[in-house]
């Protein structure tokens, strides 16, 4: 995890990206996500009087798509710092051409970077389990490209990734795809930290404590459960050529004062 060597406050923060930065599976009561990027908006409006946020991020978008629809948005408000978090989604495509998908992620990093005091990188965390083992080469391509642009274009990186303590299935909602609250107060908290602020939680990266794991008929139960809900849908999505976030606006899309809950 790169630090930021300037001092903080801030007084804005964009965010930028797919339903990681939306907050998926951060649910809240009335039915909305919260998610590490409203709980980071809540700290640093808590520390800054007039601070304000706008979440550009959509659910299921691709690059191309945060290219084309959210990049020029964010530019234009002249945040003092924007996260880009992208390019998952395109991993997990069984056709993905990663010289295009690296190509619009420096596209995107060489119009945000000169707009915003702060350009925030990430390398997204990845659950154990078989399906980070089948996308991982390219997982860990495109987070090699994230490093590549930080060090060109003066971003920094939080390293979700090489945080052992957010591959816990734990931190992970029955989707599979999506982290919990308890996960996404732990990014917020890197998120934080990278930015240069006095840490609130030194444990983030502190394995939860371990408990017997599941029976047999319990993980085949679960395994059933999530084709049914998540996995099913989720192909017929790809076959089709939908996506989870069609027609949906994004969170907040004006930049404005910010009042929430950390």
């Amino acid at each position: 995890m790169q630090t930021n060597p300037a001092s903080p406050p801030y007084n804005s923060l964009v965010a930028v990206g797919d339903s990681f930065t939306e907050g998926m599976s951060d649910l809240l009561p009335d039915g909305s996500y919260r998610g590490w990027a409203d709980v980071l908006a809540g700290r640093m409006a808590a520390r800054t009087p007039g601070f304000r946020y706008a979440n550009l991020a959509v659910r299921g978008k691709l690059i191309g798509q945060i290219v084309d629809e959210q990049v020029d948005v964010a530019a234009a408000m002249s945040a003092d710092v924007i996260t880009l978090v992208g390019g998952l989604n395109d991993t997990l495509r069984p056709k993905c051409d990663m010289g295009r998908v690296k190509g619009l992620l420096t596209e995107a990093v060489e119009r945000l970077a000169p707009s915003c005091r702060q350009l925030v990188l990430m390398r997204s965390p990845g659950r154990q389990g078989p399906v980070l083992e089948r996308f991982r080469p390219r997982m860990e391509e495109l987070f090699s490209c994230v490093d590549e642009l930080a060090a060109k274009n003066g971003a920094i990186v939080v390293d979700l990734y090489g945080a052992a303590s957010l591959a816990d299935p734990r931190l992970w909602d029955v989707d599979r795809l999506h982290l919990t609250a308890e996960g996404h107060h732990r990014v917020a908290e890197a998120v934080w930290q990278t930015l240069g602020y006095e840490p609130e939680d030194t444990e983030w990266r502190v394995p939860m404590p371990a408990t017997p794991p599941p029976g047999w008929a319990t993980r085949r139960a679960a395994d059933a459960r999530f084709a049914r809900q998540h996995l099913l849908p989720w192909i017929g999505r790809r076959l089709t050529g939908r996506s989870s976030g069609d027609g949906r606006p994004a969170k907040r899309p004006e930049l404005l004062p910010y009042e929430g809950q950390a």
